[in-house]
């Protein structure tokens, strides 16, 4: 299964940018509206300049208290996050994202943002394939 048939599968809708001068407070605010686990940062919603998720402001809460909400996304985000393109398999992903140890990618294409694929995307979207694979066997098994 390729990145864009995941891209499809989840109805295609603009992804969720933050601008790096936008603090922190506001970017957790728009984390838990949208119920999303991290947030694009790009100045024109298609350059991706970094990444930021909750995992970022957790561990800054933990570390320095409250005081990092004040602070700007440009603080605390990931620079120059690794992407992928639409023709990336789901399996290269999964891996990257695992063996990275993280749960956002964003998917460029022509240097130009198109959309982001979570670690629950990729999961998911392997389990309805070897599922597809499973009843394909069994059929074949018994006869059908």
């Amino acid at each position: 299964m390729l990145v864009q048939q995941i891209l499809k599968s989840k109805g295609g809708g603009a992804v969720t940018t933050v601008k790096a001068g936008s603090s922190i407070a506001d970017a957790a605010d728009t984390l838990a509206e949208r119920r999303i686990g991290g947030l694009i940062v790009s100045e024109d919603g298609e350059t991706v300049v970094g990444i930021l998720s909750e995992r970022d402001i957790v561990r800054s809460l933990a570390l320095r208290g409250a005081v990092c909400l004040q602070e700007t996304v440009g603080d605390l985000m990931t620079r120059n996050p690794v992407s992928c393109s639409k023709s990336d398999s789901a399996d290269a992903v999964l891996e990257q994202m695992t063996n990275g140890r993280f749960r956002h990618m964003p998917v460029i294409e022509d240097g130009k943002l198109v959309g982001i694929v979570t670690i629950g995307d990729v999961v998911k979207a392997r389990l309805e394939e070897l599922a597809l694979e499973k009843d394909a066997l069994q059929g074949m098994i018994m006869g059908h």
